[in-house]
């Protein structure tokens, strides 16, 4: 399907706070999220597994505010790299006329923010962007369910060393 005729979709709205240490910023939401109006909602996405193990929190069993809450208390902000784009179907490779979210505009605003982490490539896409705005940027394997290459375990270390680089838990 081409551009021309891929449904235009606008992206989620940030989860963040004044303690936002964090922030992950995926690339768009899938399908599953965007019906759910939930970040990572496909039941098969890694996201949430993975940051409950690290926070020690089982994220996976609570009402989607709760988990939201839980994790902007703990210094986790969530994000997307596009505020909009025109795709059919959730793959990223599908992704056509993408806009960027205001990463700049937020920033400023997240006084304790030690790092960006883009979850996947086409979110890290944005990097030569977000290592403009003065933190430092971690390139995190993708907790999609397509990036089967990945088994849990891995992307948990990978995204454990971000979590202790921005204090979120301890080394």
């Amino acid at each position: 399907m081409s551009a021309k005729t891929a449904p235009r979709l606008v992206g989620l709205a940030p989860v963040v706070s004044p303690a936002t240490r964090l922030l992950v910023l995926g690339s768009f939401p899938g399908v599953a999220s965007l019906q759910a109006q939930q970040y990572y909602a496909h039941p098969r996405n890694h996201f949430w597994p993975i940051v409950g193990t690290l926070l020690g929190i089982d994220l996976v069993t609570l009402p989607y505010a709760q988990r939201l809450a839980t994790v902007s208390e703990r210094g986790l902000g969530i994000w997307d790299t596009y505020a909009a784009c025109q795709r059919e179907g959730s793959l990223d490779s599908a992704i056509e006329k993408a806009e960027f979210n205001d990463l700049a505009g937020l920033v400023p605003g997240l006084p304790l923010l030690r790092g960006i982490a883009h979850n996947g490539g086409e979110s890290a896409r944005g990097m030569k962007f977000t290592a403009t705005l003065g933190v430092p940027v971690f390139k995190l394997p993708s907790t999609s369910p397509a990036n089967a290459s990945w088994h849990f375990e891995r992307k948990l270390q990978a995204w454990r060393e971000a979590f202790v680089a921005c204090s979120l838990i301890p080394a």
